[in-house]
């Protein structure tokens, strides 16, 4: 064989030519349908998001309520606001009990300031602690930065003990 016989290309078979054409032509169209369907996705969790908003912009958070306390017993206590759309009590997912707060929902959002007026007021002996429900920002945590790591005081402070005692050195005598 000479060297031009070698690096010549091989010819496919018309047969397996037009199998792998339509395979390609297949695999085209899934990656079309799939980016369609991600599209359609990433436009529904935009929808969820708008509407959790608003919903958060309709609800109130009441804190201090009675262990013992029932939805019912919440909406009783809130329908002089407005019209009530949904009650949730949290209730912790190992135990099953109450977590002592809940959220309201309401039809309207100006029922919501009209909610807030009865922060402190008694249901069951209690003052509960009512206010506008803020919408949940994911990755963000309040506070006022004191987490991880070493730092701070009375923490470790590494190898050498105790060096120098206010400021930046220099005579301190008190």
């Amino acid at each position: 064989m000479t060297s031009v016989e070698e690096t010549a290309p091989v010819a496919a078979p018309p047969a397996e030519l037009e199998a792998m054409q339509a395979r390609l032509q297949q695999l085209q169209e899934e990656a079309s349908k799939l980016e369609s369907m991600q599209q359609d996705a990433t436009k529904s969790s935009e929808d969820l998001k708008e509407d959790q908003e608003e919903i958060d912009a309709r609800s109130i958070y009441v804190g201090n309520v009675d262990y013992g306390a029932t939805p019912q017993e919440l909406e009783k206590h809130f329908e002089k606001c407005g019209s009530v759309q949904r009650v949730t009590i949290l209730m912790d997912k190992f135990t099953g009990n109450p977590k002592g707060y809940a959220y309201i929902e309401f039809a309207e959002p100006k029922d919501v300031a009209q909610a807030v007026t009865l922060n402190d007021s008694e249901f069951r002996q209690r003052p509960l602690k009512v206010s506008a429900k803020r919408t949940n920002i994911p990755g963000f945590k309040g506070g006022r930065g004191r987490g991880r790591g070493r730092g701070g005081r009375g923490g470790f402070r590494g190898r050498g003990g105790f060096r120098g005692g206010r400021g930046r050195g220099g005579y301190a005598p008190y």
